[in-house]
């Protein structure tokens, strides 16, 4: 707000506060004067007014009573009551009524200032302190990505680049997100480096992070048995910024205990992470165990994720009750709400949402969905909407009406793509636009992370000359067929399957009932 602010100052006693006002005008305000509340109604209904400050105790209609007609015909304006009393009271009614702030009599000429910069100036004064604050922050978080040695690193790396995305996207100040930008791209590059160095150890060494196949061993299991039942949400290709969106809505009815980040497997995909979650093992395990049904979830026949989680439950050593359910349509989510009571019975409640994942891929074929999650900061939003209107929160509203606790993880996020990458391949390659596995595959080197081996990463191999490319930072993979078209079409989607900070890092938090 500028400093040509107009204030009205309603005071039956206005006189009395002469020097306030010429201390105000001599700051640059423009300050009018009313003595009772139906002519500080009347000076609104002729005068453009930035702000209110309105004397509690007015002979005629009080200073609740004109707030109220303020509010009534101009909801927006910030009002700030004056008053001498500080019976509670009078404070709840006035501050139900929508107040800005309050002041107790008598004030002085800095209370009154101070009043105005937090109430009109705040955005600015916020945009100008979270600039300068990233700005000096900014060679923190460049040295933060040279130095990444380690799992750790690089997940409060990621933590304070969503961090500094949440703040700088509030503000007006595109120029400050583009640099933000070029940071995220330098860490994807330097992340890929890291993976590359160090993927294939974890799965043999057993001293890597939490990974896919473990992350029921290491941070849900043990979790088990501590209370009352234990709900775990699975919200499919849920990013860690979206979960940092969402998390202040389930915050508000469970008590925080733990929040992870772990990494997905590759390839960063439903199919081989999902699974991995529920069975405990990498994919040629699983198709060791179960043969080719472990992947054909599109088909009729595969492997149920209860049977799944039945193998791992036992192969664990564990002996307790659990239900595994998934969400498909909005149908089974009003359901779920209704089965709360009942499942409250089980020791486990495993819940797959796939809503987030659903509209992750209909911003690829909707145009609608490509307008309304244009960038990651529109798609949060969006994520955080649907939360907070979908039958989920309600379920989840239920679980902490009746004290059970609550597990919110994912299985992979997700990126938005931006550079077409060109490969070639037969027709047995995949269609996935982040990772390929086949024969033949002729690619751009730079830009991929290759993999002849796939029996290194515990990756099926359909033919002795199979191997998977994996695409790194924000590339997208397009055959040479119709090369511009596709390259535009894809291009701003967000796509999962490859390497990247926000397919791989991704949340486990765990709740508490309060």
């Amino acid at each position: 707000m500028s400093e040509q602010a107009i204030i009205l100052w309603a005071d039956d006693e206005i006189e009395l506060l002469n020097t306030h006002v010429l201390f105000l005008e001599s700051k640059g305000y423009q300050v009018i004067t009313a003595t009772s509340g139906d002519e500080a109604i009347e000076v609104l209904d002729h005068s453009q007014v930035d702000i209110v400050f309105l004397d509690e105790n007015m002979p005629g209609i009080t200073g609740l009573e004109t707030l109220s007609r303020i509010k009534k015909n101009h909801p927006s304006l910030p009002v700030v009551m004056i008053t001498k009393s500080e019976e509670e009271s009078i404070m709840e009614e006035a501050i139900g009524s929508m107040i800005s702030d309050y002041l107790i009599k008598p004030v002085n000429p800095n209370q009154i200032l101070l009043a105005l910069k937090k109430n009109l100036d705040t955005s600015r004064l916020v945009s100008q302190s979270t600039s300068m604050a990233y700005q000096k922050e900014f060679m923190e978080l460049s040295n933060q990505i040279h130095r990444a040695e380690n799992f750790q690193d690089w997940t409060q790396l990621y933590r304070d680049l969503v961090s500094w995305e949440l703040r700088l996207e509030k503000l007006n100040d595109q120029g400050m997100f583009e640099i933000l930008g070029t940071q995220k791209t330098e860490a994807n590059k330097a992340f890929a480096d890291f993976i590359e160095k160090n993927y294939v150890n974890w799965l043999y060494n057993g001293d890597g992070p939490v990974m896919s196949h473990t992350l029921m061993e290491d941070l849900i299991f043990p979790e088990v048995g501590r209370g009352e039942a234990l709900f775990v949400v699975l919200i499919e290709n849920l990013r860690y910024d979206q979960w940092r969106a969402i998390e202040p809505l389930v915050s508000q009815h469970f008590r925080p205990a733990e929040e992870e980040i772990y990494m997905s497997i590759l390839p960063t995909a439903t199919s081989f992470s999902r699974n991995a979650i529920f069975s405990g093992l990498l994919p040629t395990e699983m198709e060791n165990k179960f043969g080719k049904l472990w992947f054909q979830e599109e088909e009729e026949k595969y492997v149920p994720p209860e049977d799944f989680l039945s193998e791992l439950v036992e192969m664990a050593g564990y002996d307790f009750k659990f239900n595994c359910l998934r969400i498909n349509k909005v149908e089974e989510g009003k359901k779920l709400v209704d089965q709360v009571n009942n499942m409250m019975q089980a020791d486990l409640n495993v819940i797959q949402y796939s809503f987030v994942d659903t509209l992750s891929h209909a911003k690829t074929d909707m145009d609608i969905i490509k307008e309304l999650a244009d960038d990651e900061a529109a798609f949060r939003s969006l994520t955080q909407s649907w939360f907070e209107h979908s039958p989920l929160y309600e379920a989840i509203k239920r679980i902490a009406e009746r004290g059970g606790r609550l597990a919110i993880v994912s299985d992979h996020g997700s990126i938005k793509v931006k550079e077409a990458s060109k490969v070639v391949g037969d027709r047995s390659v995949n269609s996935n636009l982040r990772y390929k596995q086949g024969k033949n595959l002729q690619f751009e080197a730079k830009q991929v992370l290759d993999y002849p081996k796939p029996d290194q990463l515990y990756l099926p191999k359909p033919n002795v000359s199979t191997r998977y490319i994996f695409a790194k930072e924000d590339y997208f993979f397009v055959y040479p067929n119709n090369y511009n078209h596709f390259a535009q079409y894809y291009k701003n989607t967000f796509q999962h399957g490859g390497i990247s900070l926000e397919e791989m890092l991704v949340p486990c938090a765990i709740y508490n009932s309060r």
